[in-house]
């Protein structure tokens, strides 16, 4: 299995906005049912996408300044940056299918 890090919102810039590659932010919260449905989903594409996908996570509640600034109102929330700017945002629960699909014209 691919690690999902955790990114903060003083190491957002450097992590997610300056990557090599596409990144998948999954911006969630402890109390968050579906947050907790999506990470086994998210952690899958992790692993079949690893080299060509980055995937991490930020906690919204510990984290405020990053999802106020990318206008995260609903969690779970999924957004893909690439080359330092946000190109996909999903919100809620898809399946591992759907996300696939939202993302394909970014990773290989």
């Amino acid at each position: 299995m691919a690690d999902i890090t955790a990114v903060t919102d003083a190491d957002f810039e450097s992590t997610v906005l300056k990557a090599e590659g596409p990144v998948l932010v999954d911006f969630w919260a402890s109390w968050c049912g579906p947050c907790r449905q999506l990470a086994p989903i998210l952690e899958e594409i992790a692993a079949e996408k690893e080299g060509s996908l980055t995937v991490v996570k930020m906690d919204a509640d510990a984290n405020p300044v990053t999802p106020a600034q990318y206008r995260v109102t609903g969690l779970p929330t999924i957004n893909l940056y690439y080359q330092g700017e946000l190109v996909r945002s999903i919100v809620g629960v898809r399946p591992k299918s759907a996300i696939l699909t939202e993302i394909s014209e970014f990773v290989a």
